[in-house]
């Protein structure tokens, strides 16, 4: 599996309610072994995670499986990235 930046950026309309929802969906992420880091951005304006899947179709996939993206209170960006 590849590994996929996740960016997660707060517009002004978010919901905080979303926040739970989220990180709830972050914890199945993680139980399957797809979540490899995870959290938010000093500032509050968003956050990360580093996303484990086959290819980029499959990460952008999940990632629009996230209540942030669902919601519309977030901009959700996935980047591939071969970190070592």
């Amino acid at each position: 599996m590849n590994r996929y930046l996740v960016l997660v950026m707060r517009r002004p309309q978010f919901d905080p309610a979303v926040v739970p929802l989220h990180r709830e969906f972050l914890e199945a992420l993680r139980a399957q072994g797809r979540n490899e880091l995870s959290g938010p951005f000093g500032d509050k304006s968003g956050g990360a995670y580093l996303l484990r899947a086959a290819s980029l179709d499959e990460a952008v996939a999940i990632a629009h499986r996230d209540p942030c993206h669902a919601s519309g209170g977030w901009d959700i960006t996935v980047r591939e990235w071969p970190a070592v």
